[in-house]
């Protein structure tokens, strides 16, 4: 644990005061929203199993929101900032698949949308993000949670403001890719986070700089699938693949839909790529699976609705997606909880 001086403690514990107020109030605020949001009871229901895979709806989040990053700590799935009718907050919920419950944790230290998230040696760390309204002021901050203690600390600044990026881990270090910066433009930055230095160092850049893909790591290489160069309206296929041990980037078989807006996980040695949105009036129900041993794509069971802005992750034999917006943009903001599961 850092040494901190006294002022530095008081700072820290008015900035969690604060945060817990504002959290509190955003809580309030988007729970009362539902001409514009989509709650989980007015949705399609469960997809019946196939070979391909199936879908059953879970207990929903306490609020709906948007622009969420996922992450699974100990058998427990966190769902981690946000935008709730287009405000970011310092949300953090943690689900327990047990019981099908969710319990408020620790809030984040300041309110993020769009972040990137991973979690290493039994803790979660979360990175940049959008501090005030989605797509604006892009943060360099890194946090760190534990949930031992349920609480957050500081860590070192990343060099580039960054949200909309992507968190993947190999080897114990947090690789942090790609992302959208402080003039709106999207960015090739490539930064590594050794959680035992608590130190940043510089790997090589995106070849395609871009937002909003899947970051996934499978076999000690980093995936980054999919994605947008500028609006929401655009859309690539585009699959670099970073391998650590030599710095260098090659290219894998394209995403067969290309699509924006993703979530991803990392499920039986496949890496699910999930949703997306393409505006005005579509969001993609998509679940394609990329087998990196044969370089190969294979469709299987959509989501039950379309989505986007949304996180996932896997615990034990199942993947599980959260929040999200049904429509483009953010006002279809959605508090369901979907798992998916292979036979």
């Amino acid at each position: 644990m850092g040494k901190f001086t006294l002022a530095a403690r008081m700072r820290e514990t008015a900035a969690f005061a604060r945060s817990l107020a504002a959290a509190a109030l955003a809580i309030s605020i988007c729970s009362t929203i539902a001409v514009d949001s989509v709650s989980s009871q007015t949705s399609p229901g469960n997809v019946p199993e196939t070979s391909s895979g199936s879908w059953t709806m879970k207990s929903p989040l306490p609020a709906v929101r948007a622009e969420v990053a996922a992450v699974a700590l100990n058998g427990k799935l966190h769902a981690l900032g946000g935008a709730c009718d287009g405000s970011a907050g310092p949300y953090h919920d943690a689900y327990d698949p047990a019981n099908d419950q969710w319990r408020p944790a620790a809030p984040l230290p300041a309110p993020r949308d769009h972040l990137a998230a991973a979690a290493v040696d039994g803790k979660i760390y979360a990175f940049g993000g959008f501090a005030v309204d989605v797509h604006k002021e892009a943060s360099a901050a890194a946090f760190e949670y534990d949930s031992g203690r349920d609480a957050w600390q500081v860590m070192p600044n990343m060099k580039v403001p960054r949200g909309a990026a992507g968190a993947a881990v190999v080897d114990g270090k947090i690789h942090v890719i790609g992302g959208r910066g402080l003039d709106g433009v999207v960015v090739a930055a490539h930064e590594v986070f050794d959680p035992q230095s608590r130190s940043w160092t510089q790997a090589a850049p995106l070849p395609n700089a871009r937002d909003h893909m899947v970051v996934i790591a499978v076999d000690g290489k980093i995936h980054v699938i999919g994605g947008r160069f500028k609006g929401p309206a655009d859309r690539t296929g585009l699959h670099d693949v970073y391998d650590p041990a030599i710095d260098t980037w090659t290219s894998g078989a394209p995403l067969p839909t290309p699509r924006s807006g993703l979530a991803g996980a990392s499920y039986r040695g496949l890496i699910l790529v999930l949703g997306g949105e393409l505006p005005p009036d579509h969001t993609f129900p998509e679940n394609e699976a990329f087998e990196p041993k044969t370089n190969r794509w294979a469709s299987l069971a959509p989501m039950p609705h379309g989505r986007h802005g949304f996180g996932g992750d896997v615990i034990g034999d199942d993947a599980y997606v959260v929040a999200g917006s049904l429509t483009p943009g953010d006002k279809g903001a959605t508090d369901q909880l979907l798992r998916f599961h292979l036979p």
